[in-house]
């Protein structure tokens, strides 16, 4: 009962307790408004495995930053990159992704090469941000003769979840340095966990392969044991196939600080790049309550770096220029170039050349 309606009973003749419950009745609508007005813009971001690195990011932008843009940001798991572009694109309410920039320009490739539906999902996408490089592990039993990527070509592979971007970049690499698809009979898609139980407790597994920043909490959770039964492929940068591979991933070392009871040494190893991207939108109100996320996130950037996952101390707050079919959200992309430029004046400003300090004419 509105509070004004209450105000007009004041005069009619009611039993006490009558008048308490619509009392009681104002104070509780009143308290649902402001509980309502006070939740912020919902809105959702798909991720990946609860296990991963990217829900994880995700859930940093859900506190640090969506609460700056009166956002009310749900953090989603997903199988990965590829659902990511399709539940942005159909889903109601996902407003953000994170995606890796293999299976992005995979949708853009299939676009080119003719292909309406990917053609279709891709065109109206924006990057927001280049986020890190995530790192790609080949796991294989501890007693495997495998010791490097370089010799996995007829092994039998799991590739992780149809639609996800560890099965997108598991082949795509595969393609990269053998030249060749990985044949169907060679290749599984289950879970990253149900094949690293497949992988160590049969002999119907080869490899396994994950996608995840690190410390990825999928192996920093692994107890001491874990060392006897499996290892992580090394890359080989000498290798003839390296340089093929290098044209689209990123050459990179697993650090055995991360992972203390999994490797005694670095591994070299491989990454691809995240993205946190959105979609075209041309509604004003979606537009603002974008560039109002993006200005937040300029704000509490420094917050996510000092509190949030590790990863975030490799992100830079940059907009450099994309690949080909790539472009920035521009409501977005305006609020940081903004922010970007007041930064690097306001560090400009406190530049003091030594012949300065030596004059005293700034510290």
């Amino acid at each position: 009962m509105h509070p004004h309606t209450l105000n007009k009973l004041k005069g009619i003749p009611m039993p006490p307790i009558l008048r308490r419950l619509l009392r009681v009745c104002a104070l509780t609508l009143l308290a649902t408004q402001a509980s309502i007005a006070a939740a912020g813009t919902p809105y959702k971001i798909v991720t990946a495995s609860e296990r991963g690195t990217y829900i994880q990011i995700g859930r940093d932008l859900a506190r640090f930053v969506a609460p700056g843009a009166d956002i009310d940001l749900e953090v989603l798991p997903s199988a990965g990159s590829a659902e990511n572009i399709q539940r942005l694109r159909v889903e109601d309410g996902v407003k953000f992704a994170l995606v890796q920039s293999d299976v992005y320009q995979a949708f853009i490739a299939q676009g080119e090469a003719g292909n309406k539906a990917a053609a279709d999902i891709i065109r109206p996408l924006r990057a927001i941000l280049p986020l890190y490089n995530e790192e790609i592990y080949f796991i294989a039993r501890a007693d495997s003769p495998l010791n490097f990527i370089h010799e996995i070509k007829d092994a039998r592979l799991n590739v992780g979840p149809l639609r996800s971007g560890t099965a997108m970049s598991s082949t795509t690499l595969y393609r990269l340095m053998f030249g060749q698809a990985a044949p169907d009979d060679r290749i599984s898609f289950l879970p990253n966990e149900e094949a690293l139980v497949k992988l160590t407790s049969g002999d119907s597994l080869d490899v396994v392969v994950v996608v995840a920043g690190q410390p990825a909490k999928l192996l920093v959770d692994m107890k001491p044991e874990a060392r006897a039964l499996i290892k992580l492929l090394k890359f080989d940068r000498n290798h003839t196939s390296a340089q093929a591979a290098l044209k689209t991933y990123f050459p990179s070392t697993v650090r055995a600080a991360n992972y203390p009871n999994l490797l005694l040494e670095d591994v070299p190893g491989l990454a691809v790049k995240a993205f946190l991207v959105t979609y075209d939108y041309d509604r004003k109100a979606t537009q603002g309550a974008l560039a109002k996320f993006a200005r937040s996130l300029c704000q509490n950037f420094g917050v996510l770096q000092s509190q949030g996952h590790p990863k975030w101390k490799e992100v830079e707050l940059a907009m450099p220029e994309l690949g080909r079919g790539w472009s920035y959200y521009p409501p977005m992309a305006t609020e940081l170039n903004k922010c970007i430029a007041a930064e690097a004046k306001a560090a400009a400003a406190k530049f003091c050349p030594t012949e300065q300090k030596i004059l005293g004419l700034c510290t």
